[in-house]
Parts: C-alpha cells; sequence; structure tokens
C-alpha cells in the first residue's frame, strides 16, 4: 500500500509543495512545529533512510541542503534544523525546522496551525527562494 507521501508525489493528495526534481520533493509540514517546517521525501519508498544505497543518498542529502539553504532564505531563523525520526510515515524523510533555540525543534511541543491562505504563501516564498538557489 502507498505511503501518504507517494500519493502526495502521485499528486492523489494535495501538498503544499516548495521543491521538487526527478528524484526529490519538499513539502511543508502539515503540523508544523515552526513556520516553514518543510518534509523532504525521496520520491523512492524506501521505508528507513539508512537502506537508501549511497548514491541516492548523496542525492537526497544534497538536495536537502539546496532545500535548507532556500529555507533559511525565505523564512528568518537562526538555524535550519535537521530531524529523522521516520516512525510515523514508512517513507524516508527529513524534516527541516527554522529554529533560532533548539526548543523550537521539540517534537513534543503542541504544533502549529496556519490557514491555508498562510500554508501557500510560505510555500510560494520558500519556492522562490529555492528557484534563485538551484539557478531556476
Amino acid at each position: 500500500m502507498a505511503s501518504v507521501f507517494t500519493k502526495i508525489i502521485q499528486r492523489e493528495i494535495p501538498a503544499y509543495i516548495v521543491a521538487e526534481d526527478a528524484n526529490h520533493i519538499a513539502f511543508l509540514d502539515i503540523s508544523p512545529l515552526m513556520k516553514g517546517h518543510t518534509l523532504v521525501v525521496l520520491k523512492k519508498e524506501i521505508d528507513y533512510i539508512f537502506d537508501i544505497n549511497d548514491a541516492d543518498y548523496k542525492e537526497f542529502q544534497l538536495f536537502s541542503k539546496s532545500v535548507a539553504i532556500s529555507l533559511k532564505k525565505a523564512i528568518p531563523c537562526k538555524r535550519v534544523g535537521v530531524v529523522v525520526i521516520g516512525d510515523e510515515v514508512p517513507h524516508a524523510h527529513i524534516h527541516l525546522i527554522p529554529m533560532n533555540i533548539a526548543n523550537d525543534m521539540s517534537f513534543t511541543k503542541p504544533k502549529l496551525s496556519f490557514t491555508k491562505e498562510e500554508m501557500q504563501e510560505v510555500a510560494k516564498t520558500i519556492s522562490e527562494a529555492y528557484n534563485t538557489v538551484v539557478g531556476y
């Protein structure tokens, strides 16, 4: 059965997509810890990040880096934190979270909620930054 991320990749479920290439996709988390909290997903449905072959893993990390650089340009923050948990969705993914203090990345704190319009604006801002980072 396809994961929720595969359904997003196949456009069966809507998402606020901020970046995409042939092998990866990045979209806003719908239950974010911080404004701009982004999920970076390998398009191949592989459950565990360390089961990804070396070549694909390197590409995945480089794509994540370009999204993180874009995120920092688009969302005022001290750093972009990186978290790999992988328990909720059995599909390799990375959380990129704008942060100013370490607690900004605590998954025990209440999730934020934004309107559809706010999410669209954040996605657009990150996407525009991504296009400048990768030279589109």
